[in-house]
């Protein structure tokens, strides 16, 4: 069954035990280009938005243009005991008529990679999908050679539903092939249970 609520993505502020998404503001570049400015993250995803601060406070403006637009709605991870700027994560592909909305644009600080940030993030931001907005449908792309993002994903429970070649022009002008990972609506409970037992070893 199609959910009845309003499927209206807003900003808005989600709090877990140890982690807050809290909506992007154009005063985050500098402590977003700190957090991201490793190549690490930057192997499988081009342009590098943290190359520079310049560059960081570009990408920043045009997340908030395309929230503007309705088409992402991006987030800063806080952490909720030192208050300090962890990194980003973002809905995006919003798409109302279909009720369904992607889940990227992520990264965490070397620090705070395999601890409970992502972990948390990724549960606040799900929860919010399908029993707030009532998504049918939340999707992950990744590089299809991103074999970490991949295993990340997994791990949350999504489902692998293949490889979509040549689906992005990368800055390079290299074609991307990407793995397409999905969650929907009746498999929630499920994936919700899973994650609650990561949450909670966190604890």
């Amino acid at each position: 069954m199609i959910p009845n609520m309003p499927f209206k993505p807003v900003p808005i502020l989600l709090t877990a035990s140890k982690i807050t998404l809290r909506p992007l503001q154009h005063q985050d570049a500098h402590a977003l280009f700190v957090a991201g400015n490793h190549l690490s993250f930057w192997q499988w995803v081009q342009p590098n938005y943290c190359a520079s601060l310049l560059d960081t406070q570009a990408w920043v403006a045009s997340s908030l243009a395309a929230q503007d637009r309705g088409e992402h709605l991006p987030f800063v991870i806080i952490d909720n005991q030192t208050q300090a700027l962890l990194g980003t994560t973002r809905f995006c592909a919003i798409r109302v008529e279909d009720r369904s909305i992607d889940i990227g644009f992520t990264f965490i600080c070397p620090q705070f990679q395999r601890t409970y940030a992502n972990t948390q993030a990724k549960y606040v931001l799900l929860e919010h999908a399908f029993e707030s907005l009532g998504a049918v449908r939340v999707e992950f792309k990744t590089h299809e050679n991103n074999q970490q993002s991949r295993r990340a994903i997994s791990n949350l429970g999504a489902s692998f539903e293949g490889i979509l070649r040549h689906q992005r022009i990368l800055a390079d002008g290299t074609l991307r092939n990407t793995a397409l990972f999905s969650i929907i609506h009746t498999q929630w409970p499920e994936v919700k249970a899973r994650l609650l037992h990561y949450v909670s070893s966190f604890e």
